[in-house]
């Protein structure tokens, strides 16, 4: 039986991810940083006849992630896949984005992978054996929108952690896939520095603009269960590649940037931005 810990498992793409695997009769391990959120994943689990062990599990919290590994080895032995997808998304501009909210953003998403990988990885490693799986963005891949520099940055820095440490662990044995979707319809929330910002913010009515055009986006979404099933491929079979996009809108948005320059895809993001949200506002000092 394949023991999986999954990372953010409350909601959207983890929680469709610990139930595709445990439909498979595997051993999942769903953590989740408040488990009085989990009460929507664990009635589902159950409407399925699905088990689930769903350790508490913050990434950001050091001494919370060695207890959650260390109990779910002791507990039930090795972990054979590991899935990180615990993140979160804030928008921001980088001149007055307040820094306690970027720092937080980068240690959810990029500082917490680190520390779940690296207290997982002695045990895989010393089997010669093991998957992780970093679900990071298509942001990662792209070029950053207007007020989602904090959030690209923090998912292109995923990326290149995830090359180097695919480059050092395949020697022992260790798989490392950086998944990397589209829009999907996840419960991620998407907090805004807009409605914090003073009226005489220059960048106030841009990123609420911004914020619109995302929000209609977010509308077509696809479905969390097709990222799962991305994921659960992504942990079989070992031909998957290092960067994997995921979803049709990331697919077409790689194939479209191949060769464009940032001079060249910015009218056309501002473009396709305006037909969602209107004219952009007037920019003043």
């Amino acid at each position: 039986m394949t023991s999986v810990l999954i990372t953010g498992c409350s909601s959207g793409i983890g929680l469709e991810t610990a139930l595709a695997f445990a439909r498979r009769g595997d051993r999942v391990h769903a953590g989740v940083r408040d488990p009085a959120r989990a009460e929507e994943l664990l009635r589902r689990a159950r409407a399925e006849g699905l088990t689930l062990d769903v350790p508490r599990l913050d990434v950001t919290d050091d001494a919370s992630v060695t207890a959650a590994v260390t109990a779910v080895q002791d507990r039930h032995g090795p972990i054979d896949v590991l899935v990180i997808n615990a993140g979160t998304d804030v928008t921001g501009p980088v001149e007055t984005m307040p820094l306690d909210r970027a720092r937080t953003l980068m240690e959810t998403n990029f500082w917490g992978p680190l520390r779940v990988a690296r207290a997982v990885l002695p045990g895989m490693r010393a089997r010669g054996t093991g998957v992780i799986v970093n679900v990071s963005s298509l942001a990662g891949r792209t070029f950053a929108v207007p007020h989602g520099g904090f959030y690209a940055a923090s998912k292109a820095a995923l990326g290149a952690l995830s090359e180097a440490l695919h480059a050092e662990v395949q020697p022992f044995g260790i798989r490392v896939v950086c998944l990397e979707p589209g829009s999907f319809a996840s419960a991620v929330r998407r907090t805004s520095a807009a409605g914090q910002a003073s009226e005489s913010d220059p960048y106030g009515a841009d990123q609420a603009w911004l914020d619109r055009f995302l929000a209609r986006v977010a509308e077509g979404a696809a479905d969390c269960a097709d990222a799962a099933a991305a994921i659960v491929a992504a942990a079989d079979d070992p031909g998957t590649p290092l960067h994997t996009a995921v979803g049709k809108d990331a697919e077409t948005a790689l194939e479209f940037l191949a060769g464009v320059t940032h001079e060249q895809w910015l009218p056309r993001f501002l473009e396709q931005a305006e037909s969602l949200a209107g004219p952009r506002p007037a920019r003043s000092r």
